[in-house]
């Protein structure tokens, strides 16, 4: 199944009015994609670097699992 981008959107703000071009919304995908998945990388870069900077104050896994919950 296909999700069309009216779709999308009507189903984001069933009273949306808009206009676009399918090509340029296509166009975006892969830069969005990207995006998101370079938030994604950050966050797990951001944690892993919380983690490290815990042990560098000197406590331990248990202690650090603890306070994050991880």
């Amino acid at each position: 199944m296909t999700i069309k981008i009216a779709d999308a959107i009507k189903k984001i703000n069933p009273n949306a009015q808009y206009t676009y071009q399918e090509e340029d919304i296509e166009a975006m995908i892969p830069t969005v994609e990207a995006e998101i998945e370079q938030e994604k990388q950050d966050a797990i870069n951001k944690k892993a670097s919380g983690k490290q900077k815990l042990k560098d104050l000197g406590l331990d896994d248990d202690e650090i699992q603890a306070l994050m919950g991880a």
